[in-house]
């Protein structure tokens, strides 16, 4: 994984920005399905990097969720 995502999400965290959290993830939701697609090359260990960002940003994101009970449901999406 790399430090640089790490790094971003950290910032984010600090911030409590959750916006731009979720719209770092499906960023780089968006460049997985493009890189599934791409065929004539293998794209592996790019598919395996964005993967990781995904879960370091995933987890950000926990991090940031309120407790249970705190909030309706419907307040966190």
């Amino acid at each position: 994984m790399s430090q640089a995502i790490k790094s971003i999400v950290s910032g984010y965290v600090e911030l409590r920005d959750i916006r731009a959290l979720a719209e770092l993830l499906t960023h780089r939701r968006r460049t997985l399905n493009q890189l599934q697609a791409v065929s004539g090359i293998n794209a592996a260990s790019s598919i395996d990097l964005v993967l990781s960002d995904i879960e370091v940003i995933e987890a950000g994101l926990e991090q940031l969720k309120p407790p249970a009970g705190s909030l309706p449901e419907n307040e966190w999406s």
